[in-house]
């Protein structure tokens, strides 16, 4: 007999968000169950457990939707986790973020860099922030420019 659409996305839920995805399930029983069922059934007994893509590429795909829409941090945290759980790194999520700028603009981009910068926290995951335009954030006592205000600049370009 064919595995069920709920059996096959519970499996597919728990490989990419792990308990993540079950706390959110969890969370719904009480007031929405149906839509924790459909979630399960659709997104993830359809959709995610689909051929097509790599796992990789469907949770990289599905950060930067969650990014692009805006107002979905607690479903982009969760999918942060989840692209970290599939081997994603954390550099690759970062550089996924930044290709979004152009088409959704600097505030979405930031509310994701920052989510994200506390999941891998929480994880105990660290990156190595590198610049590709030289500009250096580590050091702010070397910072070239003059202070403005009385404050010292954020980055300055060597």
């Amino acid at each position: 007999m064919d595995e069920s659409r709920f059996d096959r996305g519970m499996k597919k839920l728990l490989e990419v968000d792990g308990e993540g995805g079950e706390r959110v399930m969890q969370s719904l029983k009480d007031i929405a169950p149906d839509l924790a069922t459909f979630i399960v059934e659709f997104a993830f007994g359809d959709i995610y457990s689909r051929k097509g893509l790599s796992l990789r590429e469907r949770e990289l795909i599905t950060t930067s939707s969650l990014l692009t829409a805006g107002g979905c941090e607690p479903q982009l945290e969760v999918h942060i986790n989840g692209a970290l759980n599939v081997g994603i790194s954390p550099e690759e999520l970062v550089e996924a973020f930044l290709q979004c700028i152009p088409y959704t603009g600097f505030p979405r981009v930031l509310n994701a860099i920052f989510l994200a910068k506390k999941v891998f926290a929480r994880r105990g995951l660290h990156i190595q922030a590198t610049s590709e335009r030289g500009i250096s954030c580590a050091e702010p006592e070397v910072h070239r420019n003059a202070p403005v205000n009385g404050e010292t600049p954020i980055c300055s370009a060597p």
